[in-house]
């Protein structure tokens, strides 16, 4: 019995021990087979797939050589001529597949040398989705000192409004300026702000307003054929195009700041108060003159929403990085943001000299914090300004905040497009809108810190910091 038994065990033993060897046998047929036909030429494919213009975009996410972009205007970015161009997608005509010769993998790379040499380039793709590059700082500080551009287009009788009195009466000053950065591409947003809230006209008691729009040349100009006459046209036709020689980037916001103070000190002196802006903000104009009523335009004012104690970002892939060889203090002194700021006249005018004083930053809102800081102005915050937009509150996540009973509240709101800006304006000047509880805030998804028509005042201590002042 136990004989038995240990002979059942060894059969079985033998059996898997065929079993495996049989299976090795099979693995190295197969390999053998493999080998044969990629020696053949069989592995050739009929149909050959090559990457295009919409996948560009995962191309460099996996990391391919050459990528290269340089920054444009207001976050955007420009393809640069080192982008790799990709041949568009191409089917090959079937072939059936060469027979076997004495030396097939011989034949196999000549025939794919012979192919690669008589290739025919194919046109770029379009619109490649390139990777953003490190900024050149060094460079920007070569040529920081660069700081005096011509004016393209002007215009010079923009502050001259002739009395209402039968148009016979003496030339005034305008009200409010309003002020609004922008590139030559957006002409949709300029639109739009010209038929809502940048309207030029007379409004409450008698109270006039103009509008200018802010550009530089573009970078890219490839990408908007016939710019400068797209410029031109519309110069001629609403005449509120200002243009400098300078190029429209991101970076060089700084000097759109400095030229557009230096363009308000000698073309529109008398000016009392001037809004600055972007071009996709949303901004209740009847708040703001309402806000400025009392307010003398011969004093100091400058509000916004102020960011206090912000620390410069040294995070390499930050939009806002500054190395510490550009800015090496610690805190950056009390800014706006620059979605939109109000300040007087007078403000104006004493911050065009300080900003021809203070070395140049290439970020433009803390730049103009550095001129404040040197004429010892302290800027103001007042919570209707929104620029970073209107946040939901965690208590009520699905809260709709696109509503008009808030906007109707608030001086400025920031990141709308251009849709959104059309329809919020006539939500507001719908005589049937209705807002229950107009002045109550508990219905809000936030809480003003003071009423609405206080400015918030912070304790800031300008003794403590350095402005960078050119020697």
């Amino acid at each position: 019995m136990l004989r038995r038994t240990m002979m059942r065990r060894i059969l079985y033993v033998k059996g898997d021990v065929m079993c495996t060897v049989l299976l090795l046998v099979l693995f190295c047929l197969l390999l053998y087979a493999r080998q044969v036909v990629l020696s053949s030429g069989w592995d050739r494919p009929m149909w050959k797939l090559e990457i295009h213009g919409s996948t560009s975009s995962s191309r460099t996410l996996l990391g391919a050589s050459g990528a290269k972009v340089g920054p444009d205007s207001q976050g955007q970015f420009s393809p640069s001529a080192s982008e790799p161009k990709l041949p568009p997608c191409k089917p090959q005509p079937k072939s059936k597949p060469p027979k076997p010769k004495s030396k097939p993998q011989a034949k196999s790379k000549s025939k794919s040398k012979s192919r690669r040499k008589n290739a025919v380039p194919t046109k770029a793709a379009v619109n490649p989705l390139p990777t953003l590059p490190p900024f050149d700082f060094e460079g920007y500080l070569r040529e920081k000192d660069n700081r005096d551009f011509k004016l393209l287009i002007d215009q010079p009788v923009k502050c001259h409004i002739i009395a209402a009195e039968e148009d016979g009466g003496p030339e005034t000053a305008p009200y409010m300026l309003i002020a609004v950065k922008s590139v030559a591409a957006d002409f949709d947003k300029r639109q739009v702000v010209r038929r809502t809230w940048g309207k030029e006209g007379h409004f409450q008691n008698g109270v006039s307003i103009r509008t200018v729009f802010l550009l530089g040349v573009p970078r890219n100009r490839t990408a908007l054929p016939l710019w400068d006459r797209l410029l031109a046209y519309e110069s001629q036709t609403f005449r509120d195009i200002l243009l400098w020689d300078f190029e429209d980037t991101f970076f060089n916001l700084t000097l759109k700041e400095t030229h557009f103070l230096k363009w308000v000190n000698s073309s529109c002196p008398h000016v009392k108060f001037i809004f600055k802006g972007d071009a996709d903000v949303y901004v209740n104009v009847e708040n703001i003159l309402e806000m400025l009523q009392g307010k003398e335009p011969d004093e100091d004012l400058f509000v916004g929403d102020i960011i206090f104690n912000a620390k410069p970002i040294r995070r390499r892939t930050s939009k806002y990085y500054v190395p510490e060889f550009v800015y090496g203090g610690g805190l950056y002194p009390n800014y706006a943001g620059g979605g939109g700021f109000v300040m007087s006249g007078h403000t104006a005018r004493r911050l065009s000299s300080a900003c021809q004083q203070v070395e140049l930053f290439p970020i433009d809102d803390v730049f103009l914090g550095m001129c404040l800081q040197l004429i010892g102005v302290k800027p103001s915050r007042h919570q209707g300004f929104r620029t970073f937009g209107i946040p939901r509150p965690s208590a009520a996540p699905h809260l709709q905040t696109f509503d008009p009973c808030f906007y109707r509240e608030l001086m400025v709101v920031h990141s709308l497009s251009v849709p959104q800006i059309w329809l919020m304006w006539n939500l507001l000047h719908d005589p049937k809108l209705s807002c229950h509880n107009r002045t109550s805030l508990t219905s809000w998804p936030f809480k003003w810190r003071g009423r609405m028509g206080e400015m918030v005042e912070d304790e800031t201590d300008y003794g403590e910091k350095q402005v960078f002042v050119m020697h």
